[in-house]
């Protein structure tokens, strides 16, 4: 019964953030909400679970971190599947190539470009290590 409410309060938790969306957008509360604003919604619901469970973790509240999580499990299951770190670094050096890249004070355009391409595929701190990496 409980993770029933645990899944009940994220979706709720869901159809309330798409609603503040489209309000945001200034568009009707009952409209719908297209795929990409709604991926978007998502993505950003799940980031605020991550740097919950972090800071939970950190105050030593196991039970908090637990009822994050399994938020988390929900949410990601609307999600695309996120691209492993090892496939940005592939379209990672690819870019920088492309680019001509060569100097780590090109780290930001690096980056730019390859959020760009990656859009909802990569999570932005994956991006961030494999560029790192690189330099």
């Amino acid at each position: 019964m409980a993770k029933d409410q645990i899944a009940l309060d994220t979706y709720r938790g869901m159809v309330s953030a798409f609603t503040n969306e489209l309000v945001a957008k200034g568009r009707k509360p009952n409209e719908i909400l297209e795929d990409e604003g709604a991926i978007a919604v998502i993505t950003r619901l799940s980031k605020q679970r991550k740097d919950s469970i972090e800071q939970f973790k950190k105050g030593n509240r196991e039970d908090l971190v637990k009822k994050e999580e399994a938020e988390l499990l929900i949410l990601e299951k609307y999600l695309p599947k996120m691209m492993t770190k090892e496939e940005v670094t592939k379209v990672a050096v690819a870019k920088k190539e492309e680019l001509g890249i060569s100097e780590a004070k090109e780290k930001g355009k690096l980056m730019s470009a390859i959020m760009k391409e990656l859009k909802g595929k990569a999570d932005g701190t994956t991006v961030k290590e494999a560029v790192d990496a690189l330099f």
